[in-house]
């Protein structure tokens, strides 16, 4: 199992996470995670841990996870959007098929501001990208 392990374990965390080495070339044959940085998402930050100093190898893994890790985002976020359009059917056959007065009350305020700011932002957008291409 030992030699099946990676080099570095990145153990996730709000807009990043805490990079580790790890080791099994110790007495003990125990696997050992020695805590080397942490990584920033977002700004791409990287902060060694204590005084140390990060080795080219250190960064190069740290830099391809950190591409991969920002692609699984991304990806996930689109996954997210395209259940929120499944949902969004699902709530207007909820609404038009099962729903009864007192439940259409609870939610359809709530509903209607929700879509009518997604509805401008996406109304704007798409002028944005019309014109820079009409421009183009």
């Amino acid at each position: 199992m030992a030699d099946d392990l990676p080099d570095y374990y990145f153990r996730i965390r709000d807009n990043g996470a805490t990079v580790f080495r790890v080791d099994t070339e110790n007495r003990q044959r125990r696997i050992e995670m020695d805590p080397i940085a942490t990584v920033n998402v977002d700004n791409g930050k990287v902060k060694p841990q204590g005084d140390r100093t990060l080795s080219a190898e250190d960064l190069a893994a740290i830099e391809r996870w950190l591409a991969e890790r920002r692609r699984v985002l991304a990806e996930r976020d689109i996954d997210d959007i395209l259940r929120t359009v499944d949902h969004l059917n699902l709530t207007a056959h909820w609404a038009q098929a099962r729903a009864n007065d007192d439940e259409l009350e609870l939610v359809t305020d709530a509903l209607l501001l929700a879509m009518h700011d997604l509805r401008s932002v996406l109304v704007r957008r798409k002028a944005e990208r019309l014109a820079t291409d009409g421009a183009a």
